[in-house]
């Protein structure tokens, strides 16, 4: 990386979360209940986890509690929507919960796991993505809202629901999955009605880094909240070991990072995307570090991916603070926008900078290299 900015081996993670604690104090300013607030700031609880430094905690709280009343109403969320985006922050309220007992996040808490309970469902019993987005398993919503549905499971000793947290996991990809490349689609459309789709496969046109990349990272965070024995969970290893496997096959060879559309790499206009390629290594990383990957198949390549996404994404102001760069703003499929998913329509969505999305896999990435000097 530039040598102006220090090298691999600083401590990214801190360095991250001051940079946000410094730059943006009230976190979301639209004051929105979105899951960019629950993709980054539990990426600062990750953190504050291992640096034990108080600030980060309140951090987090301050930012949560501008949403909830005493009762934990949440500002901006309308369960009727049955969105698993308006479920994402419902990890973070658990893990305030856990820090402070207050009753106020497992109310808030609560009725996020009863939208769950009410979410429509394929023929199949997987999660539509949204009521508005009906018959359609997104990948996205499998990190929205499959992992908060084990971890308050596993939060308050419930176990009636773990075979269907399984389900989720195991049923998204088999109907995203594409045989020959290994790789998951964005999305799939059980009633073939969407303009989108692929009238014989359900699947949307493409492979999205970042859809791929919220896929492995719930995968990876699922099982820590599972039964050891609970029947499925192997499997879910071996389908997060496997697209990992056939994601390595897809990586551009010289930076070990990923580009917006997955599989074309020489297409013109294709570029390498910071928020998916921070997010894939992030899963691989912990997955080494949880003992769910062999090591051996995946030391060096994240080694070599991590020295080049700081180099690739990352940028330090005059003030010190810590930018990320080529971050994809949005990507979605169909809606009032009328998204197609063709090749076009991802070159087409914005590439910014801090983009909290896209700074909160970094955070996870750097999280987790930091672990890694930890346990060495």
């Amino acid at each position: 990386m530039y040598r102006g900015y220090g090298n691999p081996e600083d401590d990214w993670a801190s360095l991250g979360v001051n940079t946000l604690l410094k730059r943006d104090p009230i976190f979301n300013k639209l004051y929105n209940w979105s899951y960019d607030d629950g993709t980054c700031l539990g990426a600062v609880y990750n953190i504050y986890q291992l640096k034990k430094q108080s600030k980060m905690l309140e951090y987090c709280k301050s930012n949560f509690d501008r949403y909830l009343d005493s009762q934990g109403n949440i500002h901006d969320y309308v369960a009727e929507d049955l969105a698993l985006d308006d479920i994402c922050n419902g990890k973070s309220l658990l893990d305030l919960y856990h820090e402070t007992k207050d009753l106020k996040y497992k109310k808030a808490a609560d009725k996020l796991y009863e939208q769950l309970k009410m979410q429509p469902r394929t023929e199949e019993g997987t999660f539509w993505h949204k009521k508005r987005y009906p018959s359609q398993v997104w990948l996205d919503g499998l990190y929205m809202g499959s992992v908060f549905y084990a971890k308050y499971q596993k939060m308050f000793n419930l176990d009636d629901r773990y075979d269907d947290v399984v389900h989720q996991f195991l049923s998204a990809y088999k109907v995203t999955l594409d045989d020959e490349s290994g790789l998951c689609y964005h999305a799939y459309d059980e009633a073939r009605q969407q303009p989108w789709v692929n009238k014989e496969t359900g699947h949307s046109p493409h492979f999205w880094t970042r859809a791929i990349g919220w896929f492995v990272m719930a995968m990876a965070d699922v099982l820590e909240y599972l039964p050891e024995d609970i029947e499925g969970r192997k499997q879910i290893i071996d389908n997060l070991d496997h697209l990992l496997k056939a994601l390595k096959d897809y990586s551009d060879p010289q930076t070990h990072l990923w580009y917006q559309v997955t599989d074309e790499i020489d297409r013109p206009m294709n570029y390498i995307e910071q928020s998916g390629s921070s997010m894939i290594l992030a899963a691989m990383a912990k997955g080494v570090r949880m003992g769910y990957l062999n090591a051996s198949d995946y030391e060096d390549f994240i080694e070599k991916g991590w020295v080049n996404s700081l180099e690739q994404f990352i940028t330090i102001t005059n003030e010190g603070y810590v930018n990320t760069n080529r971050t994809c703003q949005v990507g979605g499929l169909g809606g009032p926008n009328k998204r197609d998913g063709s090749y076009a329509y991802y070159m087409s969505e914005p590439v910014i900078s801090n983009d909290h999305k896209g700074y909160g896999a970094f955070l996870y990435l750097a999280y987790e290299m930091e672990q890694r000097k930890v346990n060495n």
